[in-house]
């Protein structure tokens, strides 16, 4: 399926409010909801290469207006970079790496997280939680990853790097030291997974005031770091999820708060599964996405994206582009088949190519390959897919289904597919009489044989007919 885009639970809220607000009003909200102008820039890279390197049209390419962005699957290959590992803000997709670190130092997820009076302060984007609360571990990451509360993020800093001074003799820390070694513990976790240019100097993302400073990081770096989250089953439930409610306790009593996502494609897009959104002025409209495509698993990092509306706007298209062009690719084209037996089943077979037998002057052996309707899954636009042809010294008696050579696809010079040639009929030896009659020709000099050839073709993926539409 290419075409996935549901309509966003943005786009819902604004159609429910154009049945109950003035003609002009209505004109003023669509005016704010519609997306500027989103632009392919020369230095995009797909796959390994920039698109000015490629001689892709823009049409080939995703059109986005987030500054910064990758695509990449769940097994490292990357399909789309813009600027991928330039250090930015990344506001609260920060909350990814507060999570890592405290599944790491609580797998158990019992751990009591209390709010200090400083985390229920904090401001921006909250959870509710008032100073006093207490709850376990997952309720606080449920807290911190659904509803992007700072007051949560702020609060697992506070409990977690307090437990961790106390385990080397440091009891009774302040709020401010416990939250800076919690830090100290997210930086030295940004090392451990080869995170080359991330620095954390919180645990929520705030940039501005009192949190100002070197805090970055970069859309690789954040794709890296989700990979390894998404990992974690607990981790996996609280962020796929579109509501929850924490549990808590509060002056003694039980408390339920009920929060809604704010990843409003896990409702809009279909195979969404999380993780995190982020924004504030200085990061610009922030979204780490995790899409679940025919098996395989797809982050979308985009960063420093004009709004927050605008952030999942250019992930759904990051993704529909990629989906677009991933392809099943038939390794079998071949113009010609044949009839052959194999053991007690007989069916039409592809030729793939014709190997010389080596013992004749003039003959060769149709090849073929054990599986006519064999596929790879391909990214269209990292290239056309090429094959070679080994074509082993055929000698003897021949029977169809015997090894007579290999080919390999490729694309982009990188193997792709491999498969055996087999003889797709049976070919004899010479007889005596035979054999002494060649022998004697190639006495006299006719050392000819047939000629091997490859009848099989590779149909192209995408046709390049025009050079790079200038970009940005």
């Amino acid at each position: 399926m290419i075409n996935r885009i549901a309509p966003s639970c943005g786009i819902l809220r604004y159609a429910s409010l154009l049945a109950c607000v003035s003609l002009c009003c209505a004109i003023s909200l669509f005016a704010l909801s519609t997306p500027a102008q989103a632009d392919v820039r020369n230095s995009d890279r797909i796959t390994e290469s920039s698109i000015e390197e490629r001689g892709l049209t823009t049409a080939l390419c995703p059109n986005i207006e987030a500054n910064y962005a990758i695509l990449v699957d769940a097994n490292g290959k990357v399909y789309f970079e813009r600027d991928a590992h330039a250090p930015v803000k990344i506001a609260s997709i920060t909350k990814v790496m507060t999570a890592l670190v405290a599944m790491d130092y609580d797998p158990s997820m019992k751990m009591t997280i209390t709010v200090s009076e400083e985390a229920a302060a904090i401001g921006e984007s909250s959870a509710s939680l008032v100073e006093g609360d207490t709850m376990d571990m997952k309720n606080a990451l449920t807290a911190m990853m659904v509803a992007s509360g700072n007051d949560a993020a702020e609060s697992i800093a506070t409990s977690v790097g307090k437990a961790m001074l106390k385990d080397e003799g440091h009891p009774g820390a302040s709020d401010k030291k416990s939250v800076e070694r919690f830090v100290q513990a997210m930086n030295d976790k940004a090392a451990e997974l080869g995170l080359e240019d991330s620095v954390f100097a919180n645990p929520h993302g705030l940039d501005d005031g009192e949190y100002a400073g070197d805090h970055h990081s970069t859309a690789a770096d954040v794709a890296a770091e989700v990979k390894v989250a998404m990992e974690n089953d607990t981790f996996r439930s609280i962020v796929g999820s579109e509501e929850a409610t924490v549990k808590l306790k509060r002056d003694g009593e039980t408390v339920k708060v009920d929060l809604t996502s704010t990843d409003e494609l896990l409702s809009a897009y279909e195979g969404t599964v999380g993780v995190k959104t982020g924004f504030t002025d200085e990061a610009g409209g922030c979204f780490a996405g995790a899409n679940d495509y025919e098996g395989g698993e797809y982050y979308a990092i985009v960063l420093d994206s004009p709004d927050e509306y605008q952030r999942f706007l250019d992930t759904q298209d990051l993704w529909n582009w990629c989906y677009k062009y991933l392809q099943d690719y038939k390794l079998a084209n071949s113009p010609e088949t044949i009839e052959v037996q194999m053991g007690e089943t007989t069916g039409t077979y592809p030729v793939i190519a014709r190997v010389a037998h080596l013992d004749w002057i003039d003959k060769s052996v149709t090849a073929t390959i054990s599986d006519p309707e064999a596929t790879i899954n391909v990214f269209a636009l990292e290239g056309n897919i090429s094959q070679e042809c080994e074509f082993y010294d055929v000698h003897g008696t021949i029977h169809a289904g015997d090894v007579i050579g290999r080919v390999v696809f490729k694309q982009r010079n990188n193997e792709v597919a491999s498969t055996d040639l087999i003889a797709a009929e049976n070919v004899d030896a010479p007889n005596p009489f035979e054999a002494i009659g060649i022998w004697w020709e190639r006495l006299w000099g006719n050392d000819a044989v047939a000629k091997s050839e490859v009848v099989n073709t590779t149909p192209l993926l995408i046709d390049k007919t025009q050079t790079v539409t200038q970009g940005n």
